[in-house]
């Protein structure tokens, strides 16, 4: 169980929760729901003990599973399966076996009785974490969220990011935690992972905060629902599904907004007469308790709830450019023996709409980072054509320097325009006050994703390439962008599982990864979208 008592949470001066008491008892499955900013991910951390709360206590006996929105930590080097296996301690024994095993053909006959000693020790400690079942069981769970058996021996760094996540995602599945707290655990996840995981989230006996924009997942898996009010700093909590609780939440607002409409109606009297005894002063007394009691009233009720901001997005008008802006030719790329792709050609003209399929590892994101010039193709060439300006969306947002702060990554992006006009740009991002003086490092990965766009706005680009643009956003803002890809006049190149993402596009042409085959959109391939 874990016990949160009279907890604080702040986002630099801003106050996001205050005074908030819970418990996560076995069993319960709690889906944590609140606009972007409103403190989700900083709640979790806290939970998971990787972040501090303004004031309050944490306390809990139970091991903790927890699933970051941002996967790029830990060893890169380490291979895909000793990083799932980490989470028993498995990694450790096997390569220490390895180790021990390579020992035994020493010609030292004592180093020789060492290794065999130790081989044996380390076996007897295998066998107690499962042994070579557990090996087995790991494998099972990176297969069924989409992993192959090929990318399970690779190190992490050689993997896609939605390979990497997939593989932290096994990772704190196998390590059988009581509790699990996961933050967009279907980023990246093909229909089929997403289905699978719903069904191993609803079977599991211990307890679960998710917090996800996926509403299937939450109306399959959640029996309560704590929701973060960004506008009152408090924590609503519903001992009720997700069904019941959209119900309930619309019939508070009501239920609040009457109280307030009552309350306000009856200050506005009590003012009056006040105002009316200060004219006698035998009365002034009296009348400054009656203006007191309004204020009460009012200070008793909540505020209406403000609809939830939404980032303003239009993507820049392109710079002028050629004809065909953008050209690839025999690209080819490799990650030590696994090879990606080979020999893809492509060519981006003016105002192009390209949607990019292919399961996961196939070189989705792999391509783009190509195009944007990240990386260099091991063969093959990209060549620019006149006046190309390329504009690059990063799924895991390298193009945000978590160094620096808000402003300061706008200021590097945008350094001709004047400081209003950088804070201008980010207040239509939802970036206002102190929350421009923010480290990029501190924000969620709905406020990162925010941030992405906006230095995108200020680019100029003629040519946009978008790796899953709509991750992490909440309706509104994904909304938005949809709208933004509709009406942008460049050329865009898209990677994505978001099937109203390619609506939104009325793509021209599709490449298939890792065949590299190019083709004509048809209707046909929508229902690729979501499998890739």
């Amino acid at each position: 169980m874990i016990t949160v008592t009279d907890l604080e949470l702040r986002a630099g001066a801003r106050l996001l929760v205050d005074h908030v008491s819970f418990q996560v008892a076995r069993g319960d499955k709690i889906g944590l729901v609140g606009r972007n900013g409103a403190g989700k991910t900083t709640l979790l951390k806290v939970l998971a003990a990787e972040g501090q709360p303004a004031a309050g206590r944490v306390q809990g006996n139970e091991t903790i599973g927890y699933l970051p929105q941002d996967t790029r930590s830990g060893d890169l080097d380490a291979v895909a399966t000793d990083r799932i296996l980490q989470a028993r301690g498995l990694d450790e024994v096997l390569a220490g076996m390895r180790q021990a095993e390579s020992g035994m053909g020493d010609a030292n006959p004592a180093k020789r009785d060492a290794a065999v000693r130790r081989y044996g020790q380390l076996e007897e400690r295998l066998t107690v974490l499962g042994g070579y079942a557990a090996e087995a069981e790991a494998a099972a769970l990176a297969s069924s969220l989409g992993l192959p058996a090929q990318a399970l021996r690779q190190p992490l760094h050689t993997l896609s990011g939605g390979q990497r996540r997939r593989v932290e995602l096994a990772r704190i599945l196998f390590g059988g935690a009581s509790t699990l707290l996961l933050d967009e655990p279907t980023n990246h996840l093909d229909a089929d992972s997403v289905t699978w995981l719903r069904d191993h989230l609803r079977g599991h006996r211990g307890g679960l905060i998710v917090i996800s924009h996926d509403t299937d997942l939450l109306e399959a898996v959640v029996t309560k629902v704590f929701h973060l009010d960004a506008d009152r700093a408090v924590m609503d909590v519903y001992n009720v599904g997700w069904k019941a609780y959209l119900d309930q939440r619309e019939t508070d607002a009501r239920r609040r907004r009457r109280e307030r409409v009552n309350a306000e109606r009856q200050a506005v009297a009590l003012q009056s007469q006040a105002d009316k005894m200060r004219a006698k002063a035998t009365k002034a007394k009296a009348a400054h308790a009656m203006a007191r009691r309004a204020e009460r009233l009012l200070a008793g009720v909540s505020a209406d709830r403000r609809p939830d901001r939404v980032a303003r997005l239009r993507f820049p008008e392109p710079a002028h450019c050629g004809k065909v802006p953008l050209v690839a030719c025999g690209l080819s790329k490799s990650y030590g023996s696994l090879e990606v792709f080979a020999d893809v050609d492509m060519a981006v003209d003016k105002g192009a709409r390209i949607v990019v399929l292919g399961l996961n590892g196939a070189g989705k994101t792999t391509l783009l980072r190509l195009l944007a010039g990240v990386e260099r193709p091991d063969t093959g060439e990209v060549r620019a054509g006149h006046g190309l300006r390329i504009g690059y969306y990063a799924q895991e947002h390298e193009t945000v320097d978590n160094a620096r702060t808000v402003l300061e990554n706008m200021r590097t992006a945008a350094p001709d325009l004047s400081d209003a006009d950088q804070r201008g740009i980010l207040g239509s991002f939802l970036f206002s006050g102190d929350d421009v003086a923010k480290p990029a490092a501190v924000l969620s990965g709905g406020e990162k994703t925010r941030l992405a766009l906006a230095l995108l706005v200020v680019s100029g680009a003629n040519v946009l390439l978008l790796d899953e643009p709509t991750n992490n956003l909440d309706p509104g803002s994904r909304a938005e962008i949809l709208s933004a890809l509709r009406r942008y006049r460049g050329a865009i190149v898209l990677v994505t599982h978001d099937e109203g993402a390619v609506d939104a596009l009325r793509p021209e042409r599709v490449l298939l990864l890792p065949d590299g085959v190019e083709d004509l959109w048809s209707a046909d391939l929508a229902d690729l979208v979501a499998l890739a």
